[in-house]
Formats: C-alpha cells, structure tokens, sequence
C-alpha cells in the first residue's frame, strides 16, 4: 500500500482489516510487516527514548537501523533523557535518528518566557510537541508508537494499527504489560532510563512530570492535578488528506 494509494481508500477500514490481520501475532512480527512489507521507506518510528522506549527501539533497530526515528526535542525535556538518547541511539546503532524541535518563531509569540507550560500547558504541548511532529511526519505514510494499554485508563482499548489522520498508526505493543517489558529489557540487556528508579514509569517534559506513587495509573504523574492526560500527538482525527492532516 503506497502513499498514493493510501489517499484514495477508507484508512479506518484498511487500518480494520490490518489489525484483525495482525491479532496474535508478535511485535516483532508486526513491525517486521510494516517496515518491510506494507511501508517500506514510507514508515517512521516515534519514540520519546522514555521509561520503556527501548523495548520498541531495539525492535525496529533488529529489522532495519536505518528506519527513520523521530524524536521530539521539546526544549523542556529531562537532561537525562538527553544523555539515554544518545546512549540508545549509539548502543542500537541507530542510522537515522531525526531531532523535531518547535518553531522558534511559535515559541517567541507564545512562549517567550518559557512559562506556558504553566499557564496553557495544551498550547505549550501543542507548539512543542504536536506541530514539529506534524512536519516531522510529511514525509510519511505511517508511523510507529509505544502506547500500551497497561498504561493508563484512557489507553485501554488501543488497537495494534489505527487510522491516524492522512496515516496510519502501529501499536505494536499495545498488549505488553510490564511484567514482558521488564523481561525484555533483561533478555536484550538493555539499560533502564535513569529516571526509572527515582519513580517516573512515564517521563515527559520536566515542569509537567512527577514521580508516581504505588498502586497508581503509570502516566499519573504526567501534568498531576490537571484536566489533561494526553499531549495531544495521540488525539486521533477525522480522516483527511494529506494536505489537511498537515495545516
């Protein structure tokens, strides 16, 4: 299925047919599929190179090194999140690693102080997150995502391949839970992101992650004590063209 193609079809009901096709299969083989057999040079991976990023990372680096990776600098990430990229990127050998980061014309409207994650943290994630993903992902038919349905409430009915605007979305590891995630890190000898043991299971910007308690929702200390549980990369829209998907 090419770019071309993917303009004049349902993408619901071709991403439909693609996750009943994909039921019980591995991750390993459903990212083997969509790199090589459905996408190949049209798909990207998204990662945040966070808490449980390299499980994914390692996957994709198996199959192909040179799969685009896009990560989104947002200007207000952890500095250990920084020195694990790089860590991952260089251990993975990873071939094609692209930083996003926000227009600087954007954050010196709206964000000249670099306060907006205070004050309207949906239009801080809106301008450092959604938009340089937005650019980022033109290029591409589809796109790869960590998202696990373990994670959090609003996450509990992900399927594996989603319609996602102009593209489609793989979830690969939409039913790993944390038990296989750890043990996948081990089997691999991958390292864990140092933020990891201080409490974070899910690591964002650093004024809107906190660590989480025991017994609560991974994702909690994401934007605590705010109506707010996505960044909004993961809203899914109305089918569009490519040209509106990307205004």
């Amino acid at each position: 299925m090419t770019a071309l193609a993917l303009t004049t079809v349902d993408l619901g009901e071709y991403a439909a047919s693609l996750n009943a096709r994909l039921q019980g299969r591995k991750a390993e083989s459903i990212l083997e599929i969509a790199i090589r057999e459905l996408f190949p040079g049209e798909i990207a991976l998204v990662s945040s190179f966070g808490a449980e990023a390299a499980v994914l990372l390692h996957m994709v680096a198996q199959i192909d090194r040179a799969t685009p990776v896009l990560f989104l600098d947002t200007g207000k990430l952890f500095d250990e999140t920084l020195r694990y990229r790089d860590e991952i990127a260089a251990r993975l050998k990873l071939a094609d690693l692209r930083v996003l980061t926000p227009d600087p014309k954007a954050l010196a409207i709206n964000d000249d102080g670099g306060t907006l994650w205070f004050r309207d943290a949906e239009a801080c994630c809106r301008i450092r997150k959604v938009e340089p993903l937005q650019r980022g992902l033109k290029p591409f038919s589809a796109w790869i995502n960590g998202r696990k349905r373990f994670q959090a409430a609003t996450r509990k009915s992900i399927p594996l391949v989603e319609a996602d605007g102009a593209r489609l979305k793989f979830n690969p590891l939409a039913d790993w839970g944390p038990a296989k995630i750890k043990a996948y890190f081990q089997a691999h000898d991958l390292p864990r992101h140092p933020l990891v043991a201080q409490g974070y299971p899910s690591i964002g910007c650093a004024p809107c992650t906190h660590p989480v308690a025991e017994g609560e929702d991974p994702r909690s200390g994401r934007w605590r004590g705010q109506d707010k549980t996505e960044c909004g990369i993961h809203v899914v829209s109305a089918i569009a063209t490519p040209a509106q998907a990307d205004e």
